[in-house]
C-alpha cells in the first residue's frame, strides 16, 4: 500500500504482518467493535501461535474438480484442524470465546484423518498394513545396499583407486568416488564427475538392489496415492465445513497476530469512534528512535502547522495520519489510549511527495493541482498536505488554497496542512474551523525544540537555520536587509506572540499542578478529619462507658450508704451522661445537606430530593422516605443506572451443511428447509446440500418453489452424481 510507504510505516507494518500464519491483507471485514471484543478477551491468555499455513484456495478448486491432493497439500488442512482442536481444549472463561469455539464441531471423519500424519507432515505407516509392510521392506533394502557399499569400499583390490572411503549422495543416489582406471578392478556405472576429475560410480552389484528398492518405492507411492484419493473424497463431502473452518482460521489469525504484536512491543489499541475528532496523547510514530511523544487536539476541520524549518512539522502531519491509519485497521500503537480519541474516516489521503514527473511532463504545482482535483469528488476523508504552497508563487497560492480549502470543508473533508506561508495562515486564521499550530524554536540554543503550541502562527526562522548550517553571517545579514525591515518586524511580532503563548501555557501548566496539589491536600485533610472524628467517637464511647460504670457504682451504693447521698450521686452521674449525649447531637446537627446529595439512612443508601429544617425526603430504590436529618450520613453514592435489555440471537448448537427430507410431506419439508436455511445463514455457511430424493417429483418441486422466493438464496441447482444427482439440490447464499 502506497500510503504505508508515505507515512514511513513500512518497517512497522512488516514487523506486524510477519506474525500472520499466512499472507493476507491487514484489514478485517466486519464490525471493529466485534473484533475488539475478541482481541480484548484473547489478550488474557497465553496461546501458542499457529504454524505457517499455505493459502488453500487452489486446493479447494482442485477438490471441487474431483482431483487428488498430494500428502503435503492435505497436511495444510490438517494443520488448521489440529490447531482448532488445540483451541477447543483450552479452558476459556469469556462467553464470546466459549460461544465461538462451541459452534466449530469437527466431523468425525475429518478428525480421524488428522491421525494419519506425523508432526512433520508424513503419512504414518501404521495406518495401513500394506504401507507398513512396504516401509519395512524399503528399510531392509536400504540396509542391504549400504552393506554392499561398505564391502566394495573395504575391498583390497579397489583401495588403490578410492579417493576416499565415504558414501556420497549424487542426484539422490549413493555413489563412491574413484580415480581413473577403476574399471580394471570394479564393474560400475559412472553417474557423475567431480571438479577434480574423479568419478562418482555405482557398482553393478548394487544396481540389482537399487532396482528392488525402486520397485518398493513405486509400490509405496501407489498405496499413498490411494490413501490421498480417499482423503480427497472425504474432503469433497465436507468441503463446506472446510471452507467455514478456513475462514474462521483467518479470523483467528488476525486476532492472534494483533494480540501478540501488542504484547511483544508493549502497544495499545484504540477503537475508532463515530465522530471526526482526533485527540492524540503521547503518540509515538514507530519510525522514530528517540522521539518526543506527540500530543495534539484536532477537533476542528483544518489543522495548519507553521513554524521553524526542520522542527518536526512533517512528522507531526505523518503522526496524525499514522494514528488514524493504525486505528482504522485495529493495529496497536504507542499511545496513551485512555486520554486519546480517534474518529472514523472512509479514506486517508496524503499529498506529501513532490509530484513532478519528467515522464508525464508535469510540474510540481501542476501535479499538486491534479491531486487536489481528485478530492472534489470524495466525502468523509482526511487529507494530509505537506508544504501546501510548493511549486508556485506563494501570494497567488495563498488566495487559491484558501478557496480550495473552504470548498473542501463543505464536503466534510478534514485537512492537515504544513506551510511556511504566513499569508495563507493569516487568511484562514479567522475561520472557525481552522486550528493553528506552531513548531517552537529554542532561541537560546538556536535549535528546534520539536514541540508544538496550538493557537498561534509560527515563524520560519529561515535566517537562523541558515546560520546554524554554516551560511556566513554577512550573507545572512544582507539577506535580512533585502527581506525588509517591515517584514522582519512582523516576524518579531509573531515570535513575541509565540513567546506570550508559551508563557501563558507555562502558567496554565503551573495552575494545573497547583490545582492537583490543592486537590491532593483536600483529600488528605478529609481523610485526617475522618480519622480525628473516629478518634473523638472512640473517646466519647469510652467516657460513656465510664459514666455508665459510675451509675452502676451509684446503684450499688444504695444498699450500702445513706439514701440522701445515694440520690445525690445518681443525679450527678445522670447529668454528666446527659451532657455527653447533647454534645453528640450538636455535633451531628452541624452536618449540612444539599438536594441531590448521596446519603445513608440506617442501612439504606439514597439521594436527597427535598429538605426541611429537621426532616429530609430521600429516594431509596425508587421509594421516597421522610426521615430525620439527624439520622442521615454523607456517603459517596452513585444512583445505579437501569441498563436497557439486551437482545441476543442464539446460534444453532449443532452445525451441518446437509439436510435429509426423505419420507416427509411437502408442507413439513418446506418448514424444515426454512429453519435449516436460517441456521445455515447464522452459522456463516455459503453453500448447503438438501437431499429430497427423486420419487414422484412433488417434494423436489415444492422445495425448489420455496427456494425461488427465499430472499437469501442466490442460486440452487442439482447436486453432482456422487452427491445425490437429481435427488439432491445444492443451495448457494
Amino acid at each position: 500500500m502506497e500510503l504505508i510507504k508515505r507515512l514511513d510505516l513500512t518497517e512497522f507494518i512488516d514487523s506486524f504482518t510477519v506474525l500472520f500464519a499466512r499472507e493476507k491483507p491487514i484489514h478485517m471485514d466486519g464490525d471493529l467493535n466485534y473484533h475488539q471484543r475478541f482481541i480484548k478477551e484473547l489478550n488474557k491468555y497465553e496461546l501458542t501461535a499457529p504454524k505457517s499455513v499455505e493459502n488453500l484456495n487452489t486446493y479447494f478448486m482442485h477438490i471441487k474438480k474431483f482431483g487428488v491432493l498430494k500428502p503435503y497439500e492435505i497436511f495444510e488442512f490438517i494443520k488448521i484442524v489440529r490447531y482448532f482442536k488445540y483451541l477447543k481444549r483450552f479452558d476459556f472463561k469469556g462467553d464470546i470465546l466459549i460461544d465461538w469455539f462451541a459452534k466449530i464441531i469437527i466431523p468425525s471423519q475429518i478428525d480421524e484423518i488428522t491421525n494419519f500424519f506425523d508432526q512433520k507432515g508424513e503419512i504414518r505407516s501404521d495406518i495401513n498394513e500394506q504401507l507398513a509392510s512396504v516401509e519395512q521392506s524399503l528399510k531392509n533394502s536400504k540396509a542391504k545396499i549400504r552393506e554392499k557399499f561398505l564391502r566394495v569400499v573395504n575391498s583390497q583390490k579397489l583401495s588403490a583407486y578410492l579417493v576416499d572411503r565415504q558414501i556420497h549422495y549424487i542426484n539422490e543416489e549413493e555413489a563412491i568416488l574413484v580415480r581413473g582406471g577403476f574399471n580394471h578392478v570394479l564393474k560400475a556405472s559412472v553417474i557423475s564427475r567431480s571438479t577434480g576429475g574423479f568419478f562418482y560410480v555405482t557398482p553393478e552389484s548394487v544396481m540389482s538392489l537399487k532396482n528392488e528398492e525402486s520397485a518398493f518405492l513405486a509400490k509405496r507411492d501407489k498405496i499413498i496415492y490411494e490413501i490421498c484419493k480417499n482423503i480427497s473424497s472425504t474432503f469433497l463431502k465436507s468441503i463446506q465445513f472446510l471452507k467455514f473452518l478456513n475462514r474462521e482460521f483467518d479470523k483467528f489469525d488476525h486476532y492472534q497476530a494483533r494480540v501478540n504484536f501488542a504484547k511483544y512491543k508493549n502497544l495499545e489499541f484504540i477503537l475508532p469512534k463515530k465522530d471526526k475528532k482526533v485527540i492524540l496523547k503521547n503518540f509515538i510514530h514507530p519510525a522514530l528512535h528517540h522521539p518526543k511523544p506527540t500530543s495534539i487536539n484536532f477537533e476542528k476541520s483544518v489543522l495548519m502547522i507553521t513554524g521553524v524549518n526542520a522542527g518536526g512539522k512533517t512528522m507531526l502531519l505523518k503522526s496524525i495520519l499514522s494514528a488514524i491509519f493504525l486505528a482504522k485497521y485495529l493495529i496497536p500503537m504507542k499511545i496513551d489510549s485512555d486520554k486519546s480519541s480517534i474518529g472514523t474516516f472512509k479514506e486517508i489521503t496524503s499529498i506529501i511527495d513532490d509530484p513532478q514527473s519528467v515522464k508525464n511532463d508535469i510540474s510540481t504545482f501542476a501535479g499538486r493541482m491534479v491531486q487536489f482535483s481528485k478530492l472534489f469528488g470524495k466525502k468523509s476523508l482526511i487529507v494530509g498536505v505537506d508544504e501546501i504552497e510548493l511549486g508556485t508563487d506563494s501570494d497567488e497560492a495563498a488566495s487559491l488554497f484558501k478557496v480550495i480549502i473552504e470548498e473542501l470543508l463543505k464536503r466534510e473533508i478534514k485537512i492537515v496542512i504544513t506551510t511556511h506561508h504566513k499569508r495563507l495562515a493569516s487568511l484562514l486564521a479567522a475561520h472557525k474551523e481552522v486550528e493553528l499550530v506552531a513548531a517552537l524554536y529554542d532561541e537560546k540554543n538556536r535549535k528546534p525544540t520539536y514541540e508544538f503550541l496550538q493557537g498561534t502562527i509560527g515563524k520560519s526562522y529561515a535566517f537562523e537555520t541558515a546560520s546554524r548550517y554554516g551560511i556566513p553571517s554577512n550573507v545572512v545579514s544582507i539577506a535580512k536587509k533585502v527581506y525588509g525591515e517591515d517584514k522582519e518586524r512582523l516576524n518579531e511580532l509573531i515570535e513575541r506572540s509565540s513567546e506570550l503563548e508559551m508563557e501563558l501555557k507555562e502558567k496554565i501548566d503551573k495552575v494545573d499542578k497547583d490545582t492537583l496539589t490543592v486537590d491532593s491536600l483536600k483529600i488528605e485533610l478529609t481523610q485526617k478529619r475522618e480519622e480525628l472524628y473516629g478518634e473523638v467517637k472512640e473517646v466519647k464511647s469510652k467516657l460513656e462507658l465510664e459514666y455508665k460504670q459510675a451509675i452502676d457504682e451509684a446503684k450499688k451504693a444504695i444498699k450500702a450508704r445513706d439514701t440522701k447521698d445515694t440520690h445525690r450521686y445518681l443525679n450527678k452521674a445522670n447529668q454528666l451522661a446527659s451532657t455527653i449525649k447533647i454534645e453528640k447531637q450538636k455535633q451531628e446537627q452541624k452536618q449540612e445537606f444539599k438536594i441531590g446529595e448521596s446519603v445513608k439512612y440506617r442501612k439504606n443508601r439514597g439521594i436527597i430530593i427535598s429538605l426541611k429544617p429537621k426532616e429530609a425526603t430521600i429516594e431509596v430504590d425508587g421509594i421516597k422516605l421522610r426521615v430525620p436529618k439527624s439520622e442521615l450520613k454523607h456517603i459517596n453514592y452513585i444512583k445505579p443506572k437501569i441498563k436497557p435489555p439486551k437482545i441476543r440471537v442464539d446460534k444453532p448448537t449443532k452445525l451441518t451443511v446437509n439436510l435429509d427430507l426423505h419420507g416427509l410431506r411437502a408442507e413439513e419439508a418446506v418448514e424444515k428447509v426454512d429453519k435449516f436455511l436460517s441456521d445455515s445463514l447464522i452459522s456463516g455457511f455459503d453453500e448447503v446440500l438438501i437431499y429430497h430424493g427423486i420419487g414422484s417429483g412433488k417434494l423436489a418441486y415444492a422445495i425448489r418453489e420455496f427456494l425461488k422466493i427465499h430472499p437469501s438464496v442466490k442460486d440452487f441447482y442439482d447436486a453432482p452424481a456422487n452427491q445425490g444427482g437429481h435427488g439432491a439440490t445444492i443451495v448457494r447464499f
